[in-house]
């Protein structure tokens, strides 16, 4: 069975791009994977796309996109839908109502990160590392985990704390690259 996730954020350039196309990249049939965002850019973040296309994820068909297509009483139901912003940073997280289970992996937002080309670009791989390592234990998880909602909720909590081995935390270094 194809489980529907759906990735969440403000501006829909960023975050919840790299993971809608990680995700699509990585999962075959196992998961059908969109992202939006509450208030979208208009066109995915440039650094995303780079970073994307240096980690081998195809790039097409990726768009900025409102919330509101998944929204509507005929849009595709989801499965899970999981915010990306950074409530630590006091950005405002959308909220989505329906019957889903619902999940919190926050990130600094890279596309917020000011200074150099080059510190624009770690923060971008170090927020696609991060991505990477919460999909990994998302793509993890047995399928009959899918079946508990309550397992399966406390399963995706745990993942949204995931940090790469061998990485100081995504804020840390990204706060250091803007610093520098």
């Amino acid at each position: 069975m194809k489980h529907r996730v759906l990735f969440l954020c403000t501006g829909n350039s960023a975050r919840s791009v790299l993971a809608e196309a990680t995700l699509r990249a990585w999962s075959s049939n196992r998961f059908e994977v969109f992202s939006a965002g509450s208030h979208p850019a208009g066109k995915v973040n440039p650094y995303a796309l780079s970073q994307l296309a240096a980690d081998g994820i195809p790039t097409i068909g990726l768009r900025s996109k409102s919330w509101d297509e998944f929204a509507t009483a005929d849009a595709v139901p989801m499965d899970l839908v999981i915010t990306v912003c950074d409530a630590a940073a006091s950005e405002v997280c959308p909220i989505m109502f329906g019957d889903f289970v619902r999940a919190h992996w926050g990130l600094p937002d890279p596309a917020a990160v000011e200074g150099s080309n080059d510190a624009k670009r770690e923060a971008f791989r170090l927020g696609h590392r991060i991505i990477k390592a919460r999909l990994t234990a998302l793509m993890a998880l047995p399928n009959d985990a899918w079946g508990d909602r309550l397992t399966l909720k406390q399963a995706l909590d745990r993942i949204g704390f995931v940090e790469p081995d061998g990485e100081t935390t995504n804020e840390d270094a990204i706060r250091r690259k803007s610093e520098a």
